[in-house]
């Protein structure tokens, strides 16, 4: 769950998330910074609940639904419990 001020948009929030994880994972991971050079290191895509409408049930049924199960390290898979 996250709280943030009713200013900012989700789209803003999730791509400031997106951008700071981004550079502090290949900041302290320097190998990632060579595997990632130039390319997106997050999927272009995010999900996005009021928990007064879906439930934590709810929501990990929704992302095991989506998780791609041809893909071995789960990569693609970002968000778990």
């Amino acid at each position: 769950h996250v709280e943030y001020p009713p200013r900012l948009s989700v789209s803003d929030l999730v791509k400031r998330m997106k951008g700071r994880t981004s550079g502090r994972l290949q900041e302290e991971f320097p190998h990632l910074k060579q595997r990632y050079w130039g390319q997106h290191f997050w999927g272009v895509g995010y999900g996005a609940w009021s928990t007064g409408n879906v439930t934590e049930e709810m929501v990990q049924a929704y992302l095991e639904h989506h998780r791609n199960p041809d893909d071995p390290d789960e990569s693609v898979f970002i968000l778990e419990d």
